[in-house]
C-alpha cells in the first residue's frame, strides 16, 4: 500500500467541541482503481479534489454505491470500528445490484485500518462523538450511453462528527407522505445508492418546512404499510411486542436495526419482523397500547419518535419523551461502541 502523507494537517484549525455531522473531513483519503477486471493496490493520499471528465458515466447514469460506519475512541485509548463486516456485506450487496465489482473483505479492512490509524488524531475523544467513515464506489468510464462501466474507483473518506439530528437523543417528529413513495419491490430500495436519497429530498424538504424532521415512508403499492424513515429503520413497541418492517427488498437492511434485534432477543423481548400498517399504529395509539416508537441508524444510533402525523391524524408517543427501551438500547449500544461494556457479540473491530 502506498501512503502519501499531507504536508500540512488541518486538524488544529477544527473546533472539535462544535462538530456537526459530515461537515469536516480528515487529512487523508483512500483510493483504489479497478481496471482489467481487478482492483489495483491501495493508495492513501491527502484529502482533496478528484479530477474527472464531464463525460464520466456515473455522473449521468448513477452507477454509484456507498456506505457509512463509525470508529470510536475508547476509554482505554484503543479504537473500535463497529461491525465492519456487516457494512462490508451490505456494500457488496449494493454492488451486485448496481453491477459494480465487489470488494474483498481483507482489502476493505486492511485499507480501512491503515486510513483510520493514519488519521487517528481526528477521532474525537468526547462521549457522543465519533469518526464517521464513508466508503463509496463509482464508475469512471467516459461515455454517454446506458451500459455497465468497465472501470471504477473505490474511495474512503472520514469525518469527525457530533450528533446527526439537532434534536440529539430527544424525540423527533415524523410525517407520512401520500404523494410520494421511496421504493417499490424490484427497485433499488434495498441498495445504498444515491438514487434512493435523491428521490427523498423534495418530500423531506416539504416535511421540514412544516416542522417535521423526516418522512415516515409507506409502501409504494397500497400506501399503507410502513417501511422506513428517510435515514433510519423504524421500530414500534405495541404492548410488549417490538415490531419492525421485514426486509422484503424495498428497505435498507440496517446494521443498527440488526443490532437492536439481536439485543432485544438477548433481553427476551418479544420481537416481530412483520408488516405493520399506519392504521395499526393509529389504532394502537388510540387504545393506549403504543408504548414507544424509535428509529435506528448508524448516524443517530437510536432516535426516539415523539410525533407521527398521517393525514389529519396526529399520534403523540410517550408524551414526547424518550421511552425506557429506547434509552436502554441507546445506552447499551454506545457503551459497547466506546468500550465501556463487554462486547459479548464481538461486534467491535479493535484497531
Amino acid at each position: 500500500m502506498e501512503i502519501i502523507k499531507t504536508r500540512y494537517s488541518r486538524r488544529e484549525q477544527i473546533d472539535f467541541e462544535k462538530l456537526g455531522f459530515g461537515e469536516v473531513f480528515s487529512d487523508h483519503m483512500l483510493s483504489i482503481e479497478y481496471k482489467n477486471r481487478k482492483w489495483a493496490s491501495p493508495q492513501i493520499i491527502p484529502y482533496g479534489k478528484i479530477e474527472i471528465f464531464p463525460s464520466m458515466c456515473s455522473l449521468h447514469y448513477g452507477q454509484i454505491v456507498f456506505e457509512g460506519l463509525k470508529a470510536f475512541f475508547t476509554r482505554d485509548a484503543t479504537i473500535n470500528i463497529f461491525r465492519p463486516e456487516k457494512y462490508h456485506n451490505r456494500l457488496n450487496h449494493s454492488c451486485r445490484r448496481l453491477c459494480i465489482p465487489e470488494i474483498d473483505f481483507d482489502l476493505f479492512m486492511d485499507s480501512l485500518k491503515e486510513l483510520v490509524l493514519l488519521d487517528k488524531d481526528w477521532i474525537p475523544r468526547m462521549r457522543g462523538y465519533s469518526l464517521y467513515i464513508r466508503p463509496f464506489i463509482f464508475a469512471i468510464d467516459n461515455f454517454l450511453g446506458v451500459k455497465i462501466s468497465e472501470t471504477y474507483r473505490f474511495v474512503i473518506i472520514t469525518s469527525p462528527v457530533g450528533a446527526y439530528y439537532k434534536e440529539g437523543i430527544n424525540p423527533v417528529r415524523l410525517i407520512t407522505s401520500c404523494e410520494y413513495i421511496r421504493a417499490a419491490k424490484g427497485g433499488l430500495g434495498a441498495a445504498k445508492t444515491p438514487a434512493n436519497y435523491a428521490g427523498t429530498l423534495l418530500p423531506a424538504e416539504v416535511a421540514q418546512k412544516r416542522g417535521f424532521t423526516q418522512i415516515l415512508w409507506l409502501d409504494g403499492i397500497e400506501r399503507k404499510y410502513i417501511e422506513e424513515v428517510g435515514t433510519m429503520n423504524i421500530f414500534f413497541l405495541i404492548n410488549d411486542e417490538l415490531i419492525t418492517p421485514p426486509l422484503e427488498g424495498t428497505i435498507l437492511g440496517g446494521v443498527t436495526r440488526d443490532t437492536v434485534l439481536q439485543l432485544s432477543k438477548e433481553w427476551k423481548i418479544n420481537v416481530a419482523e412483520r408488516r405493520i400498517s399506519i392504521d395499526e399504529v393509529l389504532w394502537a395509539s388510540r387504545q393506549g397500547r403504543l408504548k414507544e416508537v424509535f428509529g435506528t441508524g448508524t448516524a443517530a444510533v437510536i432516535s426516539p419518535v415523539g410525533e407521527i402525523q398521517h393525514n389529519s391524524n396526529l399520534v403523540v408517543v410517550n408524551n414526547m419523551a424518550i421511552g425506557p427501551l429506547s434509552r436502554k438500547l441507546y445506552d447499551e449500544i454506545t457503551a459497547i461502541q466506546y468500550g465501556e461494556k463487554t462486547d459479548k457479540f464481538n461486534w467491535c473491530y479493535m484497531v
